[in-house]
């Protein structure tokens, strides 16, 4: 399963009102971070959609929901299960630490 973009708008249908945990990564372009973990979360996106949606905000497109959830610097990952956030992991990491974080708080 492919990540999902996720917007301001479509925040409480996709992110709050999911019936499985979400976790979204909060990125913008110039972010270069950001950029060497998108492939890694397409990959867990794959191999872990079943048990875990993840979506991706654009915090300059969105600005809305980064400024109320408090987003000061990206990438940051924060995990939603059941409307409320669980868990956060801000900066890159591999992949394999990546999947293992997501696995463990899932």
């Amino acid at each position: 399963m492919p990540t999902i973009a996720v917007t301001d708008s479509s925040w409480e249908d996709d992110v709050l009102k999911s019936d499985k945990p979400v976790l979204v990564d909060f990125w913008a372009d110039w972010c270069g971070p950001c950029k060497m973990i998108g492939p890694a979360l397409e990959e867990i996106s794959d191999e872990l959609g079943d048990k875990v949606t993840i979506a991706k905000m654009d915090i300059m497109a969105n600005t809305d929901i980064p400024g109320q959830i408090g987003v000061k610097s990206i990438p940051l990952m924060v995990l939603f299960k059941n409307g409320e956030a669980v868990a956060q992991k801000l900066g890159a990491a591999p992949k394999s630490a990546l999947k293992g974080w997501i696995e463990g708080e899932i």
